[in-house]
């Protein structure tokens, strides 16, 4: 053979030429490497299903999990809810018994919020006036809870809550002045007129007729006294 064919078959072989390797010769059926092949690829499979169903059973857990503790927080709650209530009602004559009194007080307040003791208040008139003398008739006019008090209209008189209208025995005959000046002392003191002296022959005394105007400090506010010390 001449050396150029030489040179032309290595040239043509595909094949590297390896020197000093191990000779290895596969000598099994193509179908044995495939089945290999399929057992590889199956167990890939397989593992990849149980890591699946890990992570499903991982998040199913979890979620049961959270759901107890949404569970228990609930009834948590609803004994607290149930132990208020328990406790409302427990005291819900108490609540009653206060707001029934609350009621009671605010409506004595509003009742007396234009009440004079006038027992008290005549006694202070008396006393103002000189010795000797006695009250022998009276006419009240006030204000009421519910009804403003009619003011006068002349523009100089000041703001008044009652009139008073007496009627004064005296044994003798009275110094007008001084007994206008002697009430100026009352409370709640507005002005005082005098509006007549009179004779009786038959006893030999006077009789005064007098008005006296009041205004709101005339009021003992016997229900409202703690309302006003708050």
């Amino acid at each position: 053979m001449a050396p150029q064919d030489r040179q032309k078959r290595q040239r043509g072989s595909g094949q590297p030429l390896t020197i000093g390797g191990f000779p290895s010769v596969d000598l099994l059926p193509p179908e044995v490497l495939v089945h290999r092949r399929e057992r590889a690829v199956t167990r890939r499979l397989w593992l990849g299903v149980v890591i699946l169903v890990l992570v499903a059973g991982a998040g199913v857990g979890v979620t049961a999990m959270l759901a107890a503790q949404a569970k228990t927080e609930l009834a948590r709650s609803q004994e607290q809810s149930l132990s208020i209530l328990q406790q409302q009602q427990q005291y819900s004559d108490v609540r009653t018994t206060e707001s029934s009194t609350s009621l009671l007080e605010s409506a004595q307040a509003v009742g007396g919020s234009t009440q004079i003791g006038w027992g008290d208040y005549l006694a202070k008139v008396e006393s103002s006036l000189p010795g000797g003398v006695s009250i022998t008739g009276l006419n009240v006019d006030s204000a009421s809870p519910i009804e403003s008090y009619a003011q006068a209209d002349a523009p100089l008189q000041g703001s008044r809550i009652a009139t008073l209208t007496l009627d004064v025995a005296t044994p003798t005959l009275p110094s007008l002045p001084e007994w206008l000046d002697s009430v100026k002392g009352l409370p709640g003191f507005v002005d005082a007129t005098a509006n007549s002296v009179t004779l009786d022959p038959s006893s030999g005394s006077y009789t005064v007729n007098m008005t006296i105007h009041v205004n709101e400090k005339a009021y003992d506010r016997t229900y409202t006294k703690g309302q006003d010390s708050q």
